[in-house]
Formats: C-alpha cells, structure tokens, sequence
C-alpha cells in the first residue's frame, strides 16, 4: 500500500541515543567512516554498527540478505533512535523486494543516507509512511562542510522547524511553491520506473542531484521523466549539485529545454548532492520554496 503525504515524522534523537550505522549498498571500510563516527559522537549520540557492516561481496556490503536483515534489525531494536548509513555506491535497489515495511512504519526512526540510497528512502517513504532525510552518510562526513554537519544534526535531533538556505542557487524559473519535499538521486529514481516502486512527484517540491553522468545522459533520463508522467504535478524543482557531468553551460541548456516550461519555480546549483556540501533535507515533509530569496523553510512536527 502507497502512502499519502504528508507522512509520519519519526521523533527526534537527543544526547545520548543511540544510531544505528547500516550499510544497505556499496562495500564499508573503518577508515572511512571514522571522521563521521567521529562526529556523531560530538552530536551526543551512541553510534551502534550494525552486523555485518565491514563485509564484502563484490562491490556489496555483504550478500542481499544480511544488508536486508540488518536494516531490519535496526528498525525493530527498541534501543536504536535513529538511524544513518554507511555509504552510498549501489546495492539498495536489490533489498527493496527483502524489506518489511509495515514493520518500519511500527517502529518509526529517522533515516538518513543520499546517492544510491535514494532508492531506499523513496520505498521506506511511499511503503512505510516515514519521513526520511536526504542527507550526507558516515562516510561522506568526512569531507563536508560545517553547514551540512549542522543540517545533519537538525535532521536528527531538529525542532519544530527547519530553515535551509540555498546560498549558490541559481534562479532558472522565479517564483515560489509550496509542497512536500521529494527526490534524491536522479540515476537511482530513474531505476524505479517500470517496478512496484516507481516514482511520481505529484504535489512535491523535487529534489535531484547526481554524479558522473554526461549532460546528454542527464537529458536522456530527466526526458523519460516526461515521457513517463513523472513530472506531473511537480510544484516547484531543486537542482543539487551535478559533481562531475560535464560543463556548467551544458547542464543548464538540458535544464532550460526539460525545466523551464514546467510553469513552476527550478533553482540550480544548490549545495545538495556529492559535494563537500549536502545539506539534509527531510522527504515527505511539507515546506515553502522562495526561489528569490534561495530558501527552504520546513515544518517537522514534533
């Protein structure tokens, strides 16, 4: 069964929780994760890590089942609050067929992961009912900047309300919105079309960013969202970072040509994606975009 937005927001964490660390995708090294380990610890919280979590099965961290069974465990561990992953690289869609959402949406926990979780966090959202936080991993952590370790905090341990500033977007649609914030991973949403799973941003201020796709690649998969009715109902559009897909002037021709005639606010060139910049944003929540001003103001029920 589909969830209607607005969704559950799971509570806050506080000082002295405990954090489930998963990896549902690609392999885990220690080192890697120290620095972030490192930092929710200064947050207060415990963090936990979960089985399995150094494993290797190819480019996996260890075999479907075990990521699967360890997601799981930590949502059914009453004495897990919160939950962040590990690292992106690719693995979660293969574990949304292994997942027991009715299960999450009994224990409801914030969980936070980008990239190629973006699968995951789209199923756990529209199968579970769960506000989720599109925001750095453990081991992105290590190279972010202070604005996204604050937004991470706030993703985790936020008050009522939130106030992201987009201080490099670039305007391509002015004007503002209001609708429940989605998105992610442009290559991974793109996956879902055709499954059980397949997105539809009706009503939704939407979120992409990505990594290493060519401009004309980025064309052909923001098309097959128009061909698909993908974009349907979209009330405004959040272009994070592209790290890596080719020149500037490329991406904003492909973004005027399949954006622009929309008839709703886009800004580019937000700090959301594979950068030293990405600030956490909360998926199902309800939020305001002023694409002049470059700000999100989000309210996160208690």
């Amino acid at each position: 069964m589909m969830a209607h937005f607005p969704l559950v927001c799971p509570p806050a964490l506080k000082p002295g929780d405990r954090v489930a660390v998963v990896a549902p995708a690609g392999v885990c090294r220690a080192a890697d994760l120290a620095p972030g380990l490192a930092l929710l610890r200064e947050f207060g919280l415990e963090p936990v890590l979960s089985e399995g979590l150094y494993r290797r099965n190819g480019y996996l961290a260890g075999a479907d089942e075990l990521r699967a069974r360890a997601l799981m465990a930590a949502f059914d561990d009453a004495s897990i609050a919160g939950i962040v992953c590990a690292r992106g690289g690719y693995g979660s869609l293969r574990l949304l067929s292994r997942l027991d959402f009715g299960r999450m949406a009994a224990h409801p926990k914030r969980l936070v992961g980008f990239s190629d979780l973006s699968a995951l966090l789209w199923a756990v959202c529209r199968r579970a009912g769960l506000v989720c936080f599109h925001g750095p991993t453990v081991a992105s952590l290590a190279k972010a900047d202070p604005p996204t370790v604050e937004t991470l905090r706030a993703a985790l341990m936020a008050g009522p309300e939130i106030t992201v500033a987009l201080e490099s977007a670039q305007v391509l649609v002015d004007g503002e919105a209001s609708g429940y914030l989605c998105g992610g991973n442009l290559t991974t949403l793109c996956h879902l079309l055709g499954t059980p799973f397949a997105p539809s941003f009706d009503g939704g201020i939407l979120v992409l960013e990505d990594r290493g796709e060519a401009p004309y690649r980025i064309d052909r998969m923001l098309t097959q969202f128009r061909l698909a009715g993908t974009l349907a109902g979209v009330r405004a559009v959040v272009l994070g970072d592209f790290t890596d897909c080719g020149s500037e002037a490329d991406l904003w021709r492909v973004f005027e040509d399949l954006l622009a005639d929309l008839g709703v606010p886009v800004v580019a060139g937000c700090g959301i994606g594979h950068g030293p910049r990405n600030l956490a944003l909360p998926l199902g929540l309800p939020a305001r975009l002023d694409a002049a001003l470059a700000t999100i103001e989000i309210t996160v029920s208690p």
